[in-house]
């Protein structure tokens, strides 16, 4: 059927934050949505809470509002825009929960809107755990035993049922695993059960026979009105079942199945597409026992999923943009499959003559006290994607992507164990194989590293299938391999091979199997103790690459072009392969690079999403693309995340999925020939490569290469990061910075933190995200600190004055080396202290005088045009009664500049990346900002996900995504945000107040305010004695959690009597484990908690507003350069 003409107006809802379980490929399939339905001719209006993403920016819809997705909101915008349709499958689980409850609620009857793209039949057969079992049974497709159930006592009645432990959890209708999991006895049972009714939309909670062990693939399926139904692509993951596919190793296409259970598998999955009715993109999951060739259906997901995400990446069919035009009628046939451009149609499956190899990117970094291990519930915060021609080559390709601990697997020991950072004499310990047996068996993110070092250590391969719990052995016999080559490449080395001798063969060989030129490098040095960094010269990485070059090897670049180069490609989507060592001598160049008359610049993306470095940095890529296009150049991109929006096929003008290492970026270079290189919007990811590269220019220049950095200079950008080279910087200009100290031994530590006085700010150098980042009040907590840090002389510590009670501030602005535009100046709602990245800001500030606005921007200035930025940068300020300090200034786009732009309707990003390039603010038609309305940021945490976390924020940062609300009013905006973060605003019942003593009076006119709007007080002791005798108000008082007794705060929130709990942290004494306990109490009830008086303050002014109703939505309006 062709498009339908009766549809003009269609609402698509986005996917809100990013969290964990649900991160950037809801953005990506919603952006893909967008473009699709907008080319043609529909007009679009967009909804998401999610100011970071490109897709609620004018290029990619008409009519935009961030706005809370709650059914009422968006109620409330359609009533307003009076829509056709609404399409809800390209927001994840958010999406399909808000159009089934107005569909439900007959909102959408009542309103005239038709939920096009999927079906709600469909939807509650699939998510509903016991609707999909018996769906299953009636289409005689195999699922495990297994009983729904919504009570404690139906959950332990189903035990002598189903045969004993150990039992699976799922909730229904929840996102990324979200309370489920496996138990081994009853304790474990009630315990994942109750959290599991408690997170279900519907309190339901499936109980089903456990089947560990047996393998887990993935079928994404494709289906249309005219019952087209074609596979895109099959998925298998390493790890077995039990771990959920989010969390696992993934390799696409399947690489271990005969083609009969492939063959029973595929026509399974199309069967139950069909009978579910599902048109559009759904993901089928299987668990394949190999040794009996059984299977099972595990689940369905009636959507564009995560899954989706990476199979588009991996065959480079466009489901989501597919999706969405089935959604508005047309049929597979109709529609050209985009790659091919006339060659085939959508209804043609792919095929790949290439291994995709995908790893999770967990935040075990930077959470130290988490629990590793990984199951059915989600902690992965993003994934790297790699593309080889064989498994070894794309499996060492996204090891190298990771950014994560080693840039190889190097071999194990004590110090990978304790913490990573201290890497001291522990690393001289190899790893004891009771552990290295540990960390095989149970599944956390060091499982490959240890499979490698099994096998490095001459482990037979049913040895370690066992242990794993049945690995398939043909990934087991590819690691066997990785480690052989390995060890042959360190027995090279034993007898003396240095990399200037390096035979040819040899050579290849190595590349083929994907190895990088440092991991090379490392091997033949015996892989030293001291570390990779501090290889000698003529033994280090350079050596190596020095060598492979003076023998002409180069990679080839290989396209994915779908169809395994049956038919001719359009879209240029590349990787590099060095073809398992056959590769033609010499660089392979782009074909027609000679006629070509554009200047091509290369854009470095950010890598995987991480914490601390997110999706705001993808939005600033394709802002810098279009920005290159603007100027008539060549856009190009190369990065290695497959849930984003800069690594879709029709972004830039060429785009290459690689590892974002030096090696890797030198060889496209070179490839390209590239005239400039943009670093600034890739994160903390790119400026790494700022200085390597620089050092590198001269080497590459004998090869040809003549490459221009653009923008701000790596010398600039080393002067704003270094901190000797800043204060010196901060004295020449008349600039005021807290006092601060460097030091690299553990004697300079204590030393510097007595002549400044504690309280002291201590952090390394270099860092991203606050990593590794606290505040210390003496010797004791000093000490502690000292024992996890790693010191060395090329990575010092910062010890600076605390600024207590400050008002932090952030700016970003750009700088084209003679004037500077002033995005926004931000103010943070809590003190200084809290990294910035964590906190709630306003714009335009609410508490900062006239005066001290005009002297930040006058410092904004001097900063910019003195250090000699072209493009962006941030700076954090400090306000101590009203005294200025300048905190730091970091030289790349920051993760406020989408929030900047959707505030303020400038287009910082495009204006920074055109002054990157070159051009003059005085050429821009820069467009006025708004003022009418406050904007609000704040932030969304992974607690719930991560358990042994404090959940109170610190100056590391914690959180993976954020939320935007806007107002005339700044409560109400305030309000709005709140809202957005899914945590409920309470407007009746118990509010549980304890502070410190620096607090308690300042508390009483927030409490008085709560008691006027009706709430019941309940406070300890001494909190209790302030409000009663001096404020005079009414308090129950409860016992603090160290007396034992009852009640105390989680008696009372267990009975469900505290809706708000006001926490105040101390650093030290009982009352700091008290408020631990009550904060992830608090997390796990979702009771929302605020820990400052700021907080305190906005949350009480939150409440009032709730109470006058929902705040008006409002349009957002954005202007193009």
């Amino acid at each position: 059927m062709p498009r339908r003409e009766d549809i003009s107006k269609v609402v698509i809802l986005g996917s809100g934050p990013i969290r964990i379980g649900q991160a950037a490929e809801f953005d990506f399939s919603g952006s893909q949505a967008c473009r699709a339905l907008r080319a043609e001719g529909y007009e679009i209006v967009l909804i998401n809470s999610n100011p970071a993403t490109i897709q609620n920016d004018p290029e990619m819809a008409d009519r935009i509002y961030i706005e809370p997705l709650l059914p009422e909101v968006v109620k409330r915008i359609m009533e307003i825009e009076e829509p056709d349709a609404l399409l809800a499958g390209m927001g994840g689980q958010t999406a399909l929960n808000i159009a089934a409850a107005l569909a439900h609620d007959g909102s959408l009857d009542e309103l005239g809107v038709e939920l096009i793209g999927c079906n709600l039949t469909a939807i509650d057969e699939a998510e509903d755990r016991d609707l999909f079992k018996k769906v299953c049974e009636e289409i005689d497709l195999p699922v495990c035993k297994a009983i729904a159930c919504d009570s404690i006592e139906q959950v332990l009645e189903s035990v002598d049922q189903l045969g004993g432990y150990p039992l699976l959890i799922r909730p229904a209708f929840t996102l990324g695993g979200l309370g489920g999991g496996t138990a081994y006895n009853t304790g474990e049972l009630v315990e994942i059960a109750s959290q599991g009714i408690l997170h279900s939309a519907i309190g339901q909670v499936l109980i089903e026979v456990s089947i560990l062990g047996w393998q887990e693939h993935e079928y994404e399926v494709m289906r249309d009105g005219a019952d087209n139904a074609i596979i895109v692509c099959t998925m298998e993951n390493i790890d077995p079942m039990g771990v959920h596919t989010g969390e696992s190793v993934v390799v696409a296409p399947q690489q271990t199945l005969s083609d009969r259970d492939h063959q029973v598998l595929r026509n399974a999955a199309l069967k139950l597409i069909r009978r579910l009715n599902i048109k559009g993109g759904c993901n089928v999951q299987f668990a394949l026992n190999q040794s009996t060739g059984e299977y099972r259906v595990i689940e369905v997901n009636p959507r564009v999923s995560r899954s989706s995400a990476l199979a588009s990446k991996a065959t480079g069919y466009p489901i989501a943009r597919m999706a969405a035009l089935i959604a508005v009628g047309y049929t597979l046939d109709e529609l050209p499959n985009p790659i091919t451009g006339e060659g085939t149609t959508a209804a043609f499956e792919p095929t790949l003559d290439y291994c995709v190899v995908k790893i999770p990117r967990w935040p075990f970094d930077k959470f130290r006290t988490a629990d590793r291990t990984i199951g059915t519930s989600m902690k992965s915060t993003g994934e790297v994607m790699a593309i080889g021609r064989c498994f070894e080559e794309a499996f060492l390709k996204a090891w190298a992507s990771l950014e994560y601990g080693q840039p190889h697997p190097r071999p194990l020991t004590m110090a990978d164990a304790s913490g990573g950072e201290s890497m001291d004499e522990r690393a001289f310990e190899p790893l004891p194989e009771a552990l290295l047996e540990d960390w095989i068996r149970v599944p956390t993110d060091r499982r490959m590293g240890a499979l490698f070092e099994a096998f490095r250590r001459g482990y037979s391969i049913d040895d370690v299938r066992d242990m794993s719990g049945g690995i398939t052995r043909w990934f087991l016999h590819r690691f066997e391999n990785m480690a052989a080559i390995e060890t042959e490449i360190r027995a090279a080395g034993e007898i003396g091979l240095p990399p200037a001798e390096v035979p040819e063969a040899e050579m290849r060989l190595w590349k083929g199997a994907g190895f990088t030129d440092l991991h090379i490098a490392d091997a033949l040095a015996g892989f030293p103790a001291s570390g990779f960094k501090l290889l000698p010269e003529g033994a280090d990485e350079f050596a190596v690459t020095r060598r492979r070059h003076q023998l002409c090897v180069h990679p080839v670049f290989r396209m994915v072009d779908s169809c395994a180069a049956e038919f001719a490609a359009v879209t240029p989507y590349y990787y590099t392969t060095y073809e398992g060592g056959s590769t033609p001598l010499g660089i392979d160049y782009v074909p027609g690079l000679e006629e070509s008359l554009k200047q091509r610049i290369v854009v470095i993306g950010s890598g995987p999403i991480r914490i601390g470095q997110g999706i705001e940095f993808d939005y600033g890529c394709v802002h810098a693309v279009g920005a290159i296009r603007d100027l008539g150049h060549e856009a190009i991109i190369i990065n290695n995340n497959p849930e984003t929006v800069s690594t879709d096929f029709d972004t830039s003008d060429r785009l290459y999925f690689d590892p974002l290492t030096l090696e890797a970026v030198s060889e496209i270079l070179l490839r390209e020939r590239a005239h400039g290189i943009l670093l600034q919007f890739g994160g903390q990811t790119a400026i790494n490569l700022a200085l390597p590269l620089a050092d590198n220019l001269t080497h590459l220049s004998t090869l040809g290469l003549h490459l221009m950095m653009e923008g701000t200079t790596p010398d600039a950008v080393d002067e704003a990061s270094d901190r000797e080279r800043f204060e010196a910087f901060a004295v020449r200009n008349g600039l005021r910075m807290p006092r601060g100290l460097t030091a690299s031994t553990p004697e300079g530590v204590r030393q510097a933190a007595h002549e400044i006085g504690y309280p002291v700010l201590i952090r390394p150098s270099y860092v991203l995200g606050g990593r590794g980042m606290e505040i210390l009040s003496n010797d004791k907590q000093l000490e502690a600190y000292m024992e996890e840090a790693y010191l060395a002389p090329d990575r010092p510590l910062l010890i600076d004055e605390y600024l207590g009670n400050a008002i932090e501030l952030d700016v970003d602005a750009v700088c084209d080396g003679e004037e500077v535009l002033v995005g926004a100046i931000m103010e943070h709602l809590e003190e200084a202290g809290i990294h910035s990245g964590d906190s709630t800001c306003f714009i335009p500030p609410q508490n900062v005088p006239a005066h001290v606005l005009a002297e930040v921007e006058e410092w904004t200035r001097i900063i910019g045009i003195e250090l000699g930025i072209r493009g962006c940068y941030n700076i954090q300020f400090a306000i101590r009664d009203e005294v200025l300090h300048v905190l730091e200034v970091n030289p790349r786009g920051s993760r406020t500049f989408p929030f900047v732009a959707k505030a303020t309707g400038v287009p910082l990003a495009r204006i920074a990346a055109r002054l990157a390039l070159g051009e003059k603010l005085s050429e821009l038609n820069v467009p006025e900002p708004q003022t009418e309305a406050v904007c609000v940021k704040v932030p969304v945490f992974p607690f719930i996900k991560l358990r042994g976390l404090d959940p109170a924020p610190g100056p590391e940062m914690k959180s993976t995504g954020e939320v935007m609300g806007s107002h005339v009013r700044p409560a109400a905006a305030y309000l709005k945000a709140r809202l957005a973060t899914e945590l409920p605003v309470p407007v009746e019942g118990g509010v549980y107040i304890t502070v410190k003593d620096g607090d308690k009076l300042a508390i009483i006119d927030e409490a008085r305010r709560l008691q006027e709007m009706g709430f019941t007080l309940y406070a300890t002791r001494g909190t209790a004695h302030v409000l009663r005798d001096v404020g005079g108000l009414d308090i129950q008082t409860c016992y603090r959690i160290a007396e034992r007794r009852s009640p105390d705060a989680l008696d009372l929130m267990r009975q469900g009597k505290i809706h708000l709990v006001i926490n105040t942290p101390r650093s030290t004494g009982g009352a700091v484990l008290d408020g631990n306990m009550m904060r992830r109490l608090a997390v796990e009830l979702n009771i929302p908690f605020v820990t400052t008086m700021a907080g305190a303050h906005m949350e009480v002014e939150a409440i009032d507003e709730a109470m006058k109703g929902m705040p008006e939505p409002r349009l957002l309006k954005i202007s193009s350069l």
